[in-house]
């Protein structure tokens, strides 16, 4: 049945145009991920190395990766070591690594051959299972672990497996780290190594649940007594949707079972049904219905991707993005809980927070999209300790927490926030709104032809601080604008009189630009929308 298919990429194919009668056909994706020998090129985007299963995702293709931080680690390198966290090979192997998977096809398997390499070398490893993100980065620190291999794509479609590395702070792994492995990795891609599989000698499982409800519990934070006691006693309706992740099961575990919380999406379900498993407007429909079908006081719904690091919010009467939803937390830990610090957001992130800041006295520190960039904010020894650090991409992450992006801390901020407040999430943002401006945000991106990828495409866009610098003065809609600030820490951002802004950058993920935008009004964000297009398409030299 297999010689139906050429390769993995068109037996996907064949499974995605219809998941439901050709499910059937994952057995051969398998064959192709165990039997296929070809090299692939190994490259950590913002947040670890990502490729099509039984494509570039092949068990040996993984066994070289995970050989090649086994090397990384024998090197002893100091500058890796430092930001590992370790003082060498010795400290990795008696501290040990976690190594576990999200829900996707194949993940027990891979997590397998990562264990039996590791072993072999005499390095303690922890198995956890299924496993969401942020437990990966709380078990680490609760275990001291030397670091965590945890085998996700994050919200990829089904196609796709991942490998997140994380070091001993917990956090995602740095440039330090990741170069290293990739040219590492590379090199042995190069010499077309095919290795044999090791059987692990024995599976010490962990529960990173219970660690990281320890966790939760001693930094204090989150208030999990108040949100308990919310969900018990008040009129209140609370929609999960797991999209079938790794998330499942970990919300009754922290706050206990309740007929006020409905979950969707819970069973197994490799494919996702089909969709794309963001956390989306779009994927948002079903917890939408759950909430417009309820005349509880409070409402609350959120659907999280696979592994759990993205979030999105609604309460029947809005959906709430992150880049509103990041704002009303730093008010609400500030204001709220006394917390003080700074505030720590992508530079692609709303300006809604900039405004509440300034109003506040908060220093607000814009780093390069990426959570890993929040690091210096988020480590127990900043100066500068961020109240909240937040992407528009769905990923937060608060005061004295994990350095990855929690979608289970996002949810829970969330019911304390409604707690304490007696507000649904959109009434409290109108409220944030009313006294410190509206802003209406958006984004997009087009797909460029892959050998721009790299150097070649940062060039194009580089034209646009060129043609666009300080006092510069452009037709946006109607309206003639005029260039305020041009800042360039990620890609090209054009701040505007008017506090509306454009930001254009090539995706660290795949063959794309993405552009993000902020209007004033929502009258103005179509036309900021397309000024931001052509000002893309103009530095690309496509031809409309």
């Amino acid at each position: 049945m297999s010689r139906e298919f050429k390769n993995a990429s068109s037996c996907w194919k064949a499974i995605m145009s219809d998941v439901h009668r050709n499910r059937g056909l994952l057995p051969i994706i398998e064959n192709f991920a165990r039997e296929n020998t070809n090299p692939a090129s190994i490259v950590f985007g913002t947040s670890g190395w990502r490729g099509e299963i039984g494509t570039d995702f092949t068990f040996n293709n993984l066994r070289v990766v995970t050989s090649a931080i086994i090397e990384m680690f024998k090197c002893n390198d100091s500058s890796v070591m430092h930001p590992m966290g370790a003082s060498g090979f010795e400290e990795v192997k008696k501290r040990g690594v976690i190594v576990g998977h999200d829900n996707r096809f194949l993940g027990p398997d891979f997590a397998k051959e990562v264990l039996g390499l590791l072993q072999k070398e005499g390095i303690r490893t922890w198995y956890a299972g299924e496993a969401p993100t942020p437990e990966f980065s709380a078990g680490i620190e609760m275990l001291h672990a030397a670091c965590s291999i945890n085998l996700t794509p994050s919200h990829n479609p089904a196609r796709f497996a991942g490998l997140k590395f994380n070091p001993s702070d917990g956090g995602p792994a740095g440039p330090e780290i990741t170069t290293k492995i990739e040219k590492i990795a590379n090199r042995m891609m190069k010499e077309s190594i095919v290795l044999h599989p090791v059987e692990p000698k024995s599976i010490e499982k962990i529960d990173l649940t219970h660690l990281y409800i320890k966790f939760i519990t001693e930094r204090k934070t989150l208030d999990i007594e108040k949100i308990r006691d919310f969900v018990d006693r008040e009129d209140c309706i609370i929609c999960i949707d797991n999209v079938n992740g790794s998330t499942r099961g970990r919300i009754e575990r922290i706050i206990g079972s309740s007929n006020r919380i409905k979950y969707l999406r819970t069973e197994d379900d490799f494919l996702f049904g089909g969709i794309a498993p963001e956390p989306s407007e779009k994927n948002m429909r079903g917890v939408e219905n759950i909430l417009k079908g309820s005349n509880a006081r409070f409402k609350l719904g959120v659907i999280m991707d696979p592994d759990g690091d993205r979030i999105r919010h609604a309460d029947g009467s809005m959906q709430i993005p992150m880049n509103y939803f990041g704002a009303m937390a730093f008010h609400f830990l500030y204001v709220h809980k006394g917390i003080k610090g700074v505030v720590a957001k992508s530079v692609g992130t709303s300006n809604l927070v900039n405004a509440v800041a300034k109003k506040l006295g908060v220093p607000v520190k814009e780093t390069m999209v990426g959570f890993k960039n929040f690091r210096p904010y988020m480590l127990k020894t900043s100066g500068e300790k961020a109240i909240v650090a937040f992407e528009e991409s769905d990923g937060i992450s608060a005061y004295n927490h994990t350095l990855e992006k929690d979608a289970i801390l996002g949810l829970l901020l969330a019911i304390e926030m409604m707690a304490v407040t007696g507000k649904n999430l959109s009434e409290h943002l109108k409220d944030l709104m009313d006294k410190f401006g509206y802003f209406y945000p958006e984004r997009s991106g087009i797909s460029v032809d892959p050998s721009l990828v790299g150097e070649p495409l940062k060039k194009r866009l580089s034209v646009i601080r060129e043609h666009y610098k300080k006092g510069t003065v452009i037709s946006i809609g109607k309206e003639m604008r005029t260039v305020k600030d041009v800042i360039t820490v990620d890609g090209t951002k054009l701040v505007f009189d008017d506090g509306s802004w454009i930001m254009i950058r090539p995706s660290g993920t795949e063959p794309k630009v993405r552009f993000y935008i902020e209007a004033r009004t929502e009258e103005d964000k179509k036309a900021v929308f397309e000024a931001a297009e052509e000002i893309t398409i103009e530095a690309l030299g496509i031809k409309v």
